[in-house]
């Protein structure tokens, strides 16, 4: 079975979400399928279908969330001897080579992936260019918007 690598508050999260699924979401969409089914023919009750398409979602989600647990590898980075090398769950600083421009990057598992918050998926162009490398490194990215030149500018392990 595949292993998904995961930091340890990305592993808390689809904690928390697994729980507000069974004990919020489930119990709710039964108390609505079975309001829903009061109304009458089944058939045409627009109501009692969406309940149900949400909860067929809803069952889906709890099955991929307690795969992804049981198989979960979940490291942390401050614990790893990397050598100064960028792995999982490292922090890294990046200066765009042609506009200077700064970003900020942590590597996370796919789940816990959010670039707006400074998180990319390991499998990610950028991720995937920079692993192994290390600061004052520089790296070559091919983005949707064309290809990016980097220099590793910092690297943390927190």
């Amino acid at each position: 079975m595949k292993k998904f690598p995961l930091t340890e508050r990305g592993a808390e999260q689809l904690r928390e979400e697994l729980k507000r699924l069974k004990f919020t979401e489930r119990p709710n969409l039964s108390r609505a399928i079975a309001t829903a089914r009061e109304h009458g023919d089944l058939r045409e009750n627009a109501e009692y279908h969406a309940a149900k398409e949400q909860q067929s979602f809803v069952e889906g989600r709890i099955k991929d969330i307690e795969t992804k647990l049981s198989n979960a590898e979940i490291i942390d980075v401050s614990r790893l001897e990397t050598g100064g090398r960028i792995v999982f769950g490292a922090t890294v600083n990046l200066a765009d080579v042609d506009s200077g421009v700064q970003v900020s990057y942590q590597i996370v598992g796919e789940d816990e992936a959010d670039i707006k918050g400074g998180l990319i998926s390991i499998t990610s162009p950028i991720a995937r260019a920079i692993i192994g490398k290390r600061e004052g490194d520089e790296v070559e990215v091919e983005a949707p918007g064309g290809r990016k030149r980097y220099e590793i500018t910092q690297v943390r392990y927190a």
